[in-house]
């Protein structure tokens, strides 16, 4: 449930840097950052569906699914149904553009070292953290009295 809360959040912000990237005006950084955030969000919805999807995995799917977008422009349908939805053109574009092939790439890839990093992050904490008890307090151990003998295994006291 976690992973799906960060994972909505991630979309929420994805989508709000792209549109604000766009916003910025028609230069290359809006272009471009604005490829690699395409990537980026497909990688978060890729993990918003699969929780348990692993990073490489997830980058891989977000980028293919992003190039198949890419060379779907080569039909013109896209061209078409963007002219009439500005929904369609921002999901699938307009115009095949090679350089946006490598902003896809680097989406990918940026999305793969947050997703491992926070990974690899929530793994260590995870071993570090004590193991709770079983909804008891843990008991102090008990003082032995001078000159007892220890108990062996299999509850039996040693001989004498």
């Amino acid at each position: 449930m976690r992973t799906r809360l960060v994972a909505c959040g991630a979309a929420v912000l994805t989508v709000a840097a792209g549109l604000g990237l766009r916003s910025t005006g028609s230069g290359d950084l809006a272009k471009y950052g604005g490829d690699a955030l395409y990537t980026v969000l497909v990688y978060v919805l890729v993990v918003l569906a699969v929780p348990r999807v692993r990073p490489r995995t997830a980058a891989a799917v977000a980028l293919a699914f992003s190039v198949a977008v890419e060379l779907f422009q080569f039909t013109g349908v896209p061209a078409e149904l963007a002219a009439r939805s500005t929904v369609a053109r921002l999901v699938l574009g307009s115009t095949f553009n090679v350089p946006d092939l490598l902003w896809y790439a680097v989406g990918a890839a940026a999305a793969w070292g947050v997703h491992a990093g926070c990974a690899r992050a929530l793994r260590r904490s995870v071993r570090e953290r004590p193991l709770p008890s079983a909804g008891r307090a843990a008991e102090p151990p008990v003082p032995e009295a001078p000159g007892a003998r220890r108990a062996v295994s299999g509850g039996r006291p040693p001989g004498p």
